[in-house]
């Protein structure tokens, strides 16, 4: 499991085992108390590419066919925030909603890349909260103003490698206020990684720490000012937020 930290004016990546970071090529200081740390976002992507309606029951929910091929959409670097971050409320919006999704990091620059192939270009995986503005989504009819504002784009707090994880079959949950509103796995999405993978990779050229968000299963919501968002994914960890 790796992390990107920073202790005063160093900013460094490490290793966390049993609560202590071992930062990568190491550092004056040795290791550090991860409580002694800021947690910082885990990739500096170039863009996230974004994948809508990717888990059966969240098509269920609404009534929706399930897609022939990948929906997708893009969110700025701008929009990235870490762990611990605040979500910022945007006055032009009067609903905003959480969505829990596991993220994909690159880890090679890579272009037409065969599902076969595809775990060669992974780094490792994430949380994700592909956080909207669902009223200005349906007001505009596409998603770009929705998706983009500053800090809707909730990624950490740590990477987890593709040996640390089988993530075919792996809870994924989101909790406001501690009260669960999305339960459910992994093995509901609709297109796995692979196949996004190759999907994607035959219309852009993916660069190191790029982000795939893979989708949001059922019972998406509204957040609130004062509101505690956290998104678990099982064998990952939690990604938590407060919205302001």
């Amino acid at each position: 499991m790796i992390g990107r930290f920073r202790s005063g004016d160093n900013v460094f990546y490490g290793e966390i085992e049993n609560g202590r970071v071992y930062p990568n090529g190491g550092t004056s200081a040795g290791t550090f108390e991860l409580s002694e740390l800021r947690v910082l976002p885990p990739s500096f992507p170039s863009k996230i590419v974004c994948v809508g309606l990717n888990y059966k029951d969240h098509a269920e929910e609404f009534s929706m066919e399930i897609p022939e091929t990948p929906v997708l959409f893009l969110k700025p670097p701008s929009a990235v925030i870490g762990h611990g971050d605040k979500i910022i409320f945007p006055p032009s919006s009067s609903r905003v909603d959480y969505e829990a999704e596991l993220a994909v990091v690159i880890g090679k620059r890579c272009k037409n890349i065969s599902a076969e192939r595809a775990g060669d270009v992974i780094a490792g995986y994430t949380c994700f909260n592909d956080v909207t503005a669902r009223d200005l989504q349906r007001k505009d009819g596409q998603w770009t103003r929705a998706k983009s504002f500053d800090t809707f784009a909730a990624l950490g707090p740590y990477i987890v490698s593709t040996e640390e994880i089988d993530i075919s079959d792996t809870n994924i949950t989101c909790r406001v206020n501690g009260v669960t509103k999305q339960a459910s796995s992994t093995s509901n999405l609709i297109f796995d990684i692979p196949y996004l993978i190759e999907f994607i990779t035959e219309i852009m050229t993916l660069e190191v720490g790029d982000v795939i968000a893979t989708g949001t299963p059922s019972g998406v919501g509204e957040l609130h000012r004062g509101d505690t968002v956290e998104i678990e994914i099982q064998g990952i960890g939690t990604l938590r937020n407060e919205v302001v």
